[in-house]
């Protein structure tokens, strides 16, 4: 599956088939999110946080792919992510894009 945040794959003609996305509601644990706390107070990279939201982008990103595929799309152009914190140490992750069909 080809992925772009173009609108256009150089050299193919392709048709729409529609909006896929994927997401997911990550979190980390509550012992680790004690220890992310302390470490704001001292400043600092959240490893276990980057951790946590690369992950989300991989399974939302995943399950966008997954949809395209059902629908038979060979690529996906446009696509973005969205996040959002839901609650305290847990966010959402959004993969979307616009399902495309080669027709040369």
């Amino acid at each position: 599956m080809i992925l772009t945040t173009t609108e256009n794959i150089g050299g193919r003609q392709y048709e729409v088939l529609g909006l896929v996305k994927g997401s997911t509601v990550q979190t980390v644990n509550a012992i680790r999110d004690i220890g992310a706390g302390l470490k704001t107070l001292v400043g600092g990279e959240l490893s276990k946080y980057n951790d946590m939201m690369n992950d989300a982008r991989a399974l939302a990103t995943k399950r966008m792919v997954q949809e395209a595929e059902y629908i038979g799309a060979d690529a996906i152009v446009t696509v973005r992510y969205s996040s959002a914190s839901i609650m305290q140490g847990a966010a959402e992750v959004m993969a979307y894009g616009t399902a495309v069909k080669f027709t040369d």
